[in-house]
């Protein structure tokens, strides 16, 4: 049987001193609060309600029976606000700074049509599976080689004006080439991690591009400012470069990818972003669109 329904339509009605009344504030029908304490009744085999009255009076058992009633039917409103508290619980998940306001608020929209509320916190590479491990985030998007990742996101060059080929080598960009400044390759936080980092400096040396024509900005904007305000260069995913308004091509002879992968506090947690959420979550990081 139902012991909880029973026992709030006990409650309800000795409380209301009227079947009627009692059902009302139940929020159940009259026939259906009688079933219950009839049901009840029949669960302890004894009446709780002296039925040769007008009014609902309580017997003797009643009375005796009834604070228990009570403590049950407080103790399971109380779970039912926790569990409600707790699929509200907002699943806070550490992004990298990429990630722009839209496509965070449409993955946040998305998640929130499957009762999950997620919170975004932005941080470097080296920073999001460290908040996973204080307990700071639920989860994190950790910078991972391409190959090992769940999502993969294309780097190539992007300037102000448009290459005249389909890809960019990084030995045109050589001293002398053009007679004028030595144009320079700008790498933003994100991709300063050894998979990407390390790749892009060996090949500047294997080519012989100067030392300080691969740099490492200390943000995105200043990233960007360099390369508004000359022929420089940014290291960046073909979605940035849309967004920034700049024109993007592949490197040539250097496939560069980010990776992405997740850190969770739980395989649950993890799972939503690595499958149910997958391609909301890859249009934050770049993904092609």
């Amino acid at each position: 049987m139902d012991l909880v329904g029973g026992c709030r339509a006990f409650v309800s009605v000795s409380e209301a001193g009227s079947f009627t009344a009692g059902a009302a504030v139940a929020r159940i029908p009259q026939p259906v609060a009688s079933r219950r304490i009839a049901a009840l009744e029949r669960h302890f085999g004894e009446r709780l309600f002296d039925r040769s009255t007008r009014r609902a009076r309580l017997t003797p058992f009643g009375r005796d029976v009834l604070p228990s009633a009570k403590r049950l039917v407080q103790l399971a409103d109380a779970m039912e606000h926790d569990a409600k508290r707790a699929r509200l619980r907002p699943l806070r998940v550490a992004v990298p700074d990429t990630c722009g306001v839209r496509d965070l608020a449409e993955l946040a929209a998305e998640a929130r049509a499957l009762d999950v509320h997620l919170e975004f916190r932005t941080a470097a590479p080296g920073e999001r599976a460290e908040l996973v491990r204080t307990n700071e985030v639920r989860a994190a998007l950790t910078a991972v080689p391409a190959g090992e990742g769940v999502w993969s996101v294309p780097l190539g060059l992007a300037g102000v004006t448009s290459p005249p080929s389909r890809v960019v080598h990084l030995e045109t960009l050589r001293a002398g080439r053009s007679g004028g400044p030595r144009r320079r390759v700008w790498i933003q936080p994100e991709d300063d991690v050894p998979h990407v980092r390390d790749r892009v400096l060996r090949a500047r040396d294997a080519v012989g591009l100067q030392p300080a024509q691969v740099a490492v900005a200390g943000s995105l904007t200043s990233a960007a400012a360099a390369v508004f305000g000359s022929a420089d260069l940014l290291l960046c995913s073909a979605v940035q470069a849309e967004d920034l308004g700049l024109h993007w091509r592949p490197l040539g002879a250097l496939d560069l990818a980010r990776g992405y992968g997740v850190a969770a506090g739980s395989g649950e947690d993890a799972d939503r972003l690595r499958t149910v959420l997958h391609d909301a979550v890859g249009r934050c990081l770049g993904v092609a669109r």
